[in-house]
Parts: C-alpha cells; sequence; structure tokens
C-alpha cells in the first residue's frame, strides 16, 4: 500500500477516478434531467371544474342521520340537481338558513321549480340533438319526414323554459 502524499489526510481511495470539482472540470454539477410524472387515468368528465381555493374548501364534515325514505327522497334529488348528496345538504342548508322567513312550500315550490329546469334543460337538449340530425339531413339534400314534427317539439321545449322563467320571476 502506498503512503500518503506529505499534508494529505489519508489514502486515495477512488483508485484513479476524478473527484469532486475535477469531475466536471469544475464547472456547476451535471443537471439532471427532470422525472417524468406518470399521469393517473381519469374518469372522461363533461365538466372539469377547478379546485375551491383555500378559504372555501369545506373542511367541517357533520354527520347527518336519516331513515330510508329521507336518504332515497334527498338522494334522488341531489342526483336530479347533479350533484353529490353531502353537497345538495350543504346546498339545500346554506340556503334555508339565509332565508330563515321562508316555509317549507316556498322551498318546496323553489324545488319543483329547479326540477322543472333540470327537466327543461334535458328536454332542449335533446330537441337539439333531433334539430341538428335534420340540419345534416337538410343539407345533403333530404326532405326527413320528422320536420314538422320535431320543429313542434322545439317550440314546446321553448316554452316549458318560458314558463319556468316566468315562474321565478312572479316569486321575485
Amino acid at each position: 500500500m502506498a503512503k500518503p502524499a506529505p499534508g494529505v489526510a489519508g489514502a486515495d481511495q477512488h483508485r484513479g477516478a476524478q473527484v469532486g470539482d475535477a469531475a466536471n472540470g469544475g464547472g456547476p454539477p451535471p443537471e439532471k434531467p427532470a422525472p417524468q410524472r406518470k399521469r393517473r387515468a381519469t374518469k372522461n368528465r363533461s365538466r372539469k371544474r377547478s379546485p375551491k381555493s383555500h378559504v372555501n374548501k369545506r373542511v367541517h364534515v357533520c354527520s347527518v342521520r336519516l331513515n330510508d325514505e329521507e336518504k332515497t327522497l334527498l338522494a334522488t334529488a341531489a342526483t336530479a340537481a347533479r350533484t353529490s348528496l353531502p353537497a345538495f345538504l350543504a346546498r339545500s342548508g346554506l340556503a334555508a338558513a339565509n332565508d330563515l322567513n321562508a316555509t317549507a312550500a316556498a322551498i318546496a315550490g323553489r324545488r319543483e321549480l329547479v326540477s322543472e329546469f333540470f327537466a327543461a334543460r334535458r328536454h332542449l337538449g335533446h330537441v337539439g340533438n333531433n334539430l341538428n340530425q335534420l340540419a345534416r339531413a337538410l343539407n345533403s339534400g333530404a326532405q326527413p319526414a320528422e320536420l314538422d314534427a320535431v320543429i313542434a317539439a322545439t317550440q314546446r321545449a321553448v316554452q316549458r323554459v318560458q314558463d319556468a322563467t316566468d315562474q321565478i320571476l312572479a316569486q321575485t
């Protein structure tokens, strides 16, 4: 074994490999490539929502006990409103807390009105799909037999939305 040079702490254990700054010519350390992030497979969602800000994020959990009939009724209402049951309960509770003078009948009436708007929206979506199919057929030179029926359904859907809008305006 060779003896270390005078003034050196000990024997060179690297056996000729360059050490420290000598390994990269005295410059900064070589950059490492950024690690590739794996993308999770996500469900194909029709609507993307941004996460709630830290201030508005709901962090408190409240437990509610329901019987089977109540849970079924609330779950159906949440599905009709296209929200989760906890979100539906939170919104409904906050709406009731913000308007303590509202009677149960008024709240039920509003719920029916909101349900009617959701139903009318779905109806308009179906009618719009039919209109697109008719437009495609007309543009290709065909004369579809369903033209009058689709136009009548469109007029009924528009009237349905107008009636629901008039009900809301009458309440305010």
